[in-house]
């Protein structure tokens, strides 16, 4: 009996020490510290902010700290995401994914997550920021916290940047769209296509969740990475000083946007301090200028710098472009919008070609045309459906005005 009784005291010292040797090393980062206290700061400046403009912010607890889970995620979930956010903190980048989402879209969300998670993030554990026009409901946050390795963060966008501004005229806005819808233009006719653009264009790195952020990798629902990612493509655009990427680029449909170029040139006269030298001005025109080939970067798939975004150049072009009215009375993109900002406020080596990143959205696949590269990052795409050398893809265009060569074989893949 004494024996036991003893026994059972070891059991419980031996506990004991485990969990002090737990909070010590929990608690001994400096790093993680220093975290914990900016980071609710940095919330709650986001939320007032968000909050006068009429949306709301939702996010999964900071790691280690006491403030409950506003995000559909059980205390369970959300700690075992902490951990798993904090095995590689310190190499990270200030980078997060972000994703436009409704909540019809979670089992599609679900298959990008997943597909992000297996080929890239499962050893880094960044960040996610969903935006919706609508309160995401509690299957898409229990569904979409559960999957990612790094913390979610759920956000309402403000009526304010989903919403006709008050310059635009309704009737002449309704009867583009129905001229569209007799054309059979694509989306000709959808108003909440038109909000998507003119969000994407303008008003997504705006939003609070993105505030403490450098950099962002755009991922939409149902897209497919074909190739593990052995580096980290947010680390790679810091340390190269890259600002803007991609993996698909096509010719934009021209009836969605006659008048896009006339107004680009009129923001160019208006603001020549805004362009810059040795720019990719012959990736986006033919003539110096004088009119758009329709090359655009195909935005579904992008990261970039939200400093390049936020900067003052971005945001009297984008300003400029929302007055002129080509949002609604129109239908212009967000591809083609952010592509011309590229293409003329970087300089050349600020752009980046992803080859190794194999990407498919339908209905385009990027599958990298070396198949020593497919085989060396287990990709499973086939080559045959590579868009990069086909003759509606912009990415030859690429290689040739930046002096780059072009992969083995890639002849073949050309229509």
């Amino acid at each position: 009996m004494a024996s036991g009784s003893a026994r059972y005291l070891r059991y419980v010292l031996f506990a004991l020490f485990g969990l002090a040797v737990l909070y010590f090393i929990s608690s001994s980062s400096i790093a993680r510290s220093s975290f914990q206290k900016s980071a609710p700061i940095l919330q709650e400046q986001a939320e007032k902010v968000n909050e006068a403009l009429g949306g709301k912010v939702e996010t999964t607890p900071v790691p280690g700290s006491s403030s409950p889970a506003t995000d559909g995620t059980s205390p369970a979930q959300a700690g075992a995401g902490s951990l798993l956010g904090s095995a590689n903190v310190e190499g990270r980048m200030n980078a997060t994914f972000v994703t436009l989402a409704r909540n019809t879209d979670v089992w599609d969300m679900a298959r990008s997550i997943r597909q992000v998670e297996d080929r890239f993030n499962h050893n880094y554990h960044y960040d996610w920021v969903f935006l919706n026009d609508k309160p995401f409901d509690a299957q898409f946050k229990k569904v979409t916290s559960a999957m990612a390795s790094g913390k979610t963060r759920y956000g309402e966008i403000p009526r304010a940047h989903w919403s006709f501004p008050d310059f635009i005229d309704q009737e002449h806005a309704k009867k583009t769209r129905e001229e569209m819808k007799e054309k059979k233009v694509i989306y000709g006719d959808s108003v909440s296509y038109r909000h998507m653009c003119r969000f994407e264009s303008g008003f997504f790195f705006r939003q609070p969740l993105l505030a403490e952020y450098d950099y962002y990798w755009r991922v939409e629902p149902g897209i497919e990475l074909f190739c593990n990612i052995d580096f980290d493509p947010f680390k790679f655009m810091v340390d190269n000083n890259k600002k803007y990427s991609f993996t698909i680029s096509l010719y934009e449909y021209i009836e969605t946007i006659p008048t896009l170029w006339d107004s680009v040139k009129k923001f160019m006269q208006a603001h020549p301090e805004h362009i810059a030298e040795d720019n990719s001005m012959e990736f986006v025109s033919d003539d110096g200028g004088a009119t758009y080939n329709k090359c655009h970067f195909w935005s579904n798939f992008e990261i970039a710098s939200l400093e390049f975004l936020r900067s003052q150049a971005y945001m009297d072009y984008f300003e400029f472009l929302d007055r002129e009215g080509g949002f609604f009375y129109e239908r212009w993109g967000d591809a083609p919008v952010h592509s011309i900002a590229a293409a003329l406020m970087l300089k050349k080596n600020e752009l980046h070609f992803f080859n190794e990143i194999a990407y498919y959205h339908v209905p385009f696949t990027h599958c990298p045309t070396s198949e020593k590269m497919r085989n060396a990052n287990k990709c499973h795409c086939n080559p045959k459906d590579n868009f990069d050398w086909k003759g509606y893809s912009c990415t030859s265009r690429f290689f040739d005005i930046n002096g780059m060569e072009k992969p083995e074989g890639y002849e073949n893949q050309m229509d």
